[in-house]
Parts: structure tokens; C-alpha cells; sequence
């Protein structure tokens, strides 16, 4: 076997009343073939729960060491966030690398970073993870000291390490730490500005690989062909990470600014999220969510409960959100339809993408009046900026001055108060 790639065996204990433990074993196959690593089998265990020591039970560990032996894999993945202590045994147990599911998603993400924060945010996850985890090191540190004899009498060059390694830690993570705090000030201030514009944000959440790039570019394309710049899509876990803005506009003059986030996963570590807030909370400054859904995989509903759970997490709540069930040409299920607060559709086909502006257009603007305003003739500035911002249904030229019937924001009304002879 080419030693160069990583052949690994996947562990996991499911526990009492875990419906969901065959669907996060396959996930963490493809999470981990996200990363070119080759999964040779799996070792499963039920109990009640999981072993504090050793996260499976003493007997299972032989088993695991004869499979890992007779399959020639270099690593095992751990379906769950292990202790420090855990890994500390288990790798003395087992004499191999040892990974837990959060140490491959955060390697996930390293790779796929592509921006400054993205990469600064992923990094403080790490370092906060691998910090208390350092202890586990301890021992094959003192061991790299080669003090004289004498066990902990002697502190031994690998353990003074470990204090600098520590201290090293904390400082960048106190750097990334003010650093992210910046980039979250600018954010702020970015999003009260948009808020002041008076554009409507709406913003694309969901599970990884359901289609909300793809999604994006779909209404980009619909929107606005010429000038659309296309967000990175591929078919792939955690394809993209950074958050994207787009600015689109109906044909009637009302805009909306379209945001998409980085997505979900089940057991996403809290490190992550907490890293990544400030990119999470873009969906809670929207005026609305579109809640992308792979309708065509079983376990759709879970995964919409995670994503619900990881926005209620950052304290996205009570915003409107309409259901996009995606993917609906491979479910076999009848699209493009809709309800009042869901659409069936395909991204990919760019079919049911009408039916999911007109339920944007619906929910966003339903804060919209028509009325009429008589605007004199030495007023073109208003007329100008109604032509330019408003919905304009018609316009006739009257004595006194330009007669127009207008669709516009109602809280817009104030401004043109003086002008308006009726709704």
C-alpha cells in the first residue's frame, strides 16, 4: 500500500435511542472521502453509552487492533468528539493515529478556506480544540527530553515544550480572537448600512451539499445573465465557506440583496460555530431565509432539524423562512409546485425558480402600497427617483403637474406624503 495515503477504519458506538446512527456513519465516510482518505471498513458498537475511557469497551479495542492490522489502514476516525483522555488511550492502546469527527471536519475546513477569515476563523477553532488536548502529549514529550532517570523529578526539555507550545497557543488564539473581532466590527457596520439602504436581505441557509450554490447561481443566471458573477459550486462537502453577496432586481424596479452561508453538518463542533459566527449571523440580519433542502435524501427532515438547531445556536430566530426542497428531479416527487411557504424544485434543471421568486417577491414585499401622487413639474428630482426606485404602473401629465401611480415600500410613503391624493 502507498504509504503516502491515509487507509482508515471508521469507529462508532451508537447509543441507546440514536435513530440517526447509520445516517452519521455514511456521513463520516464521505466526510472523510472528502479528504482523499480511503475507508477500508468500519467497527460499530451498541451501549448504553459511550465508554468514558476509551469511548468503545475494553473488548472492542482488540477487535478494532486486529481489523486495522489485517486491513493495512494507518488511522482510525472516531464518529464523535473524543476527550483528551480518550485519545491518550486509545492511541496507547491501539499504536495508531487516532482522529475524532471533529478533527475532520476542522480539516475540512482548513482545506477549503479560501478568504482571510475564513482561514482565521478555522484556524482559532483548531488552536482552541487542540489546546486542552495538548496534556495527551505529555508523555512521548518527556519521552523526546531524554532527562536522566528519575520519572517526575526530572522536567525534561519535552515538558518545558509543552509550557511554550501552551503559552504559544493561547497567544494566537488571543490574536485571532481581536483580529476576528475586527472583521466582525466591519461586518456591522456593512450590514447597518444595508439596513439603512432600506434593500431587503435575503439570506440562503442549509445543509452542506443540498444545493445552495448551485441555487444561487441559478437565480443569478435567471436575474440578471450578463452581469451575474457566479459563487464557487461543486458537488462536495463544504464546498464553499465564505459568504457571498449579490444585488438583484425584479423587472417591476423592487431589489433584494441575496447572501448565502457556509453549511451545515450533524455534530458540527462548537469550536466551529462559535468561530464562525459572525459569517453565521448574516442570516440573522435577513428579511428572510430559504432554507435549502436535499429532498431526494432520506434523511432530509434530520437535516433540517440540524440546520434549525446550529441558526437557533447563533441566535438566528423568528425570521419568515421558506422551505426550498431541492433536488426534487431525483426525489421523483412532482415539481415545481409550491405552498405558501415551501417550493419544489431543481436548481440544477432551473426548474420552479419562478414559483420561488414569486414566494421571495411575496413574503418581502408584502409591506408594499400602490397609491397615487400628483408631483409638480418643478419637482423632477422626485419623479426621477420614483422612475429609478419604485414600481411605476403609469403616468399621465396633468396641469398642475406629473399624475403617477406608484408601488413602493410603505415605509417610503413618509417621504413623498405631500404628493400622494389617494391609495
Amino acid at each position: 500500500m502507498d504509504i503516502l495515503v491515509e487507509y482508515a477504519v471508521l469507529v462508532g458506538v451508537q447509543e441507546q435511542n440514536d435513530e440517526h446512527f447509520e445516517y452519521e456513519m455514511e456521513e463520516l465516510r464521505n466526510l472523510a472521502e472528502a479528504i482523499d482518505v480511503k475507508v477500508v471498513g468500519s467497527v460499530t458498537q451498541n451501549l448504553e453509552r459511550r465508554h468514558p475511557t476509551t469511548y468503545v469497551g475494553k473488548g472492542k479495542i482488540a477487535e478494532i487492533k486486529r481489523f486495522y492490522e489485517e486491513t493495512d489502514a494507518n488511522l482510525i476516525i472516531f464518529n464523535d468528539e473524543l476527550s483528551p483522555s480518550q485519545i491518550r488511550n486509545l492511541e496507547q492502546e491501539l499504536e495508531v493515529k487516532v482522529i475524532d469527527r471533529t478533527m475532520l471536519i476542522l480539516d475540512i475546513f482548513a482545506r477549503r478556506a479560501r478568504t482571510h477569515e475564513a482561514r482565521m476563523q478555522v484556524e482559532l477553532a483548531q488552536l482552541q480544540y487542540t489546546l486542552p488536548r495538548l496534556v495527551g502529549l505529555r508523555a512521548s514529550l518527556s519521552r523526546q527530553g531524554g532527562g536522566t532517570g528519575g520519572g517526575f523529578q526530572n522536567k525534561g526539555a519535552g515538558e518545558t515544550k509543552l509550557e511554550l507550545d501552551r503559552r504559544k497557543i493561547e497567544d494566537q488564539i488571543s490574536k485571532l480572537r481581536r483580529d476576528l473581532e475586527h472583521v466582525r466590527d466591519r461586518r456591522d457596520t456593512q450590514r447597518k448600512q444595508r439596513k439603512k439602504s432600506g434593500i431587503p436581505v435575503v439570506s440562503i441557509v442549509g445543509y452542506t451539499n443540498a444545493g445552495k450554490s448551485t441555487l444561487m447561481n441559478a437565480l443569478l443566471r435567471k436575474m440578471d445573465d450578463e452581469n451575474s458573477k457566479q459563487v464557487y459550486e461543486e458537488n462536495m462537502l463544504f464546498a464553499t465557506l465564505d459568504t457571498s453577496v449579490r444585488r438583484l432586481v425584479f423587472a417591476d424596479n423592487k431589489e433584494f440583496l441575496l447572501t448565502d452561508t457556509v453549511g451545515f453538518v450533524s455534530k458540527l463542533p462548537h469550536h466551529l460555530v462559535k468561530a464562525f459566527r459572525s459569517t453565521l449571523e448574516e442570516a440573522r440580519g435577513a428579511d428572510l431565509l430559504i432554507h435549502v433542502v436535499d429532498v431526494s435524501n432520506p434523511e432530509y427532515r434530520y437535516m433540517m432539524e440540524v440546520t434549525n438547531d446550529t441558526l437557533h445556536d447563533v441566535g438566528v430566530e423568528n425570521i419568515t423562512t421558506i422551505n426550498v426542497y431541492n433536488k426534487a428531479d431525483l426525489a421523483g416527487v412532482p415539481y415545481p409546485r409550491e405552498t405558501a411557504d415551501s417550493v419544489w424544485i431543481s436548481a440544477k434543471e432551473e426548474m420552479g425558480l419562478d414559483e420561488l421568486l414569486d414566494l421571495i417577491k411575496k413574503k418581502v414585499f408584502e409591506q408594499y402600497i400602490t397609491c397615487k401622487l400628483l408631483v409638480p413639474f418643478d419637482r423632477g428630482d422626485v419623479v426621477s427617483y420614483l422612475n429609478d426606485k419604485a414600481n411605476v404602473k403609469k403616468t399621465e401629465y396633468e396641469e398642475e403637474g406629473t399624475l403617477m401611480t406608484v408601488e413602493m415600500d410603505g415605509s417610503e410613503r413618509i417621504k413623498f406624503e405631500e404628493f400622494i391624493i389617494s391609495h
